[in-house]
């Protein structure tokens, strides 16, 4: 099952089109994407049911305008340095406690949204992000799949020169500038992928190769992010987790490169999609 957001309303990804979720549902479920969340499970036994979808029309859409899956979510997870290649680029070696973060959810922004530039360096990471469907605390590994309401493509983007100034990093506010955190196109349930814990990620900066890599190379797959994230806090149903970038990022290359108004990012990950981010 794929989950879009369509001008603020919740549809279902269809071959030719998409299905308005409160139209075919008769307002249970919807119109609001973040809503679909507080019942996850009543939701998911309505989609996969069919038959009230089926019979509602499929209405042609352009990926290109589709908002962020999930608009706001309550909590915003982030990892860093959890690809061994980008810890060794980055100067850090693997720790035995994932690095979290946040980013704030007021800079979740969807493929439809330019993103401004601000002052300063401005790279890229493209990261497999998780979203909750169902709260959970203190998880086991084996439970942890269970609770995941699907998969998507982020860009955790970084303004360097805010992130790094001063004693001690600010990775919050450097990574949480208006339109930081773009996520899509769509929301993908795990059962739509041949193998949900081994999926080729990548990105292209306007045409060039940046990062290319495997979610099974990281070194916190998703079910220890949520056994170590739902250890101190609840996973709430709809939050999302930034689950860490590979190797290939903009101010470890010789010399550095960052992200300019002319740039076109594309964000690749295998049985998902892409998620194109362009800048102003």
């Amino acid at each position: 099952m794929k989950l879009a957001n369509l001008a603020g309303r919740a549809v279902l990804v269809m071959k030719d089109g998409a299905v308005d979720i409160a139209a075919a549902s008769q307002g249970r479920f919807g119109p609001d994407p973040q809503t679909l969340f507080n019942d996850w499970a009543a939701f998911t036994r309505w989609a996969q049911g069919g038959a009230e979808a089926a019979s509602t029309p499929v209405v042609p859409f352009d990926p290109a305008i589709l908002d962020a899956p999930v608009p706001r979510p309550r909590q915003v997870f982030a990892i860093g340095l959890n690809y061994a290649e980008h810890a060794a680029e980055a100067g850090y070696p693997p720790d035995a406690m994932p690095v979290t973060f946040t980013k704030f959810p007021s800079c979740i922004v969807g493929q439809r949204t330019v993103v401004s530039l601000p002052e300063g360096h401005v790279d890229w990471e493209v990261e497999l992000v998780v979203v909750i469907g169902r709260e959970g605390f203190q998880l086991g590994r084996e439970q942890a799949w269970d609770h995941v309401a699907g998969l998507t493509i982020g860009q955790d983007l970084s303004e360097r020169v805010t992130q790094l100034q001063g004693a001690a990093p600010q990775f919050s506010l450097g990574k949480s500038f208006p339109g930081f955190g773009p996520t899509g196109p769509w929301l993908v349930t795990p059962d739509e992928l041949a193998d949900r814990d081994d999926l080729a990620i990548g990105c292209r900066l306007s045409g060039e190769r940046m990062q290319s890599s495997r979610t099974s190379m990281m070194l916190y797959d998703v079910p220890e992010l949520l056994v170590r994230l739902s250890a101190v806090c609840a996973l709430l149903p709809g939050d999302i987790i930034f689950s860490g970038t590979p190797s290939g990022i903009g101010n470890r290359r010789t010399p550095p490169r960052f992200i300019g108004t002319d740039d076109v990012l594309v964000s690749e990950i295998e049985g998902i999609g892409t998620l194109t981010t362009r800048f102003a």
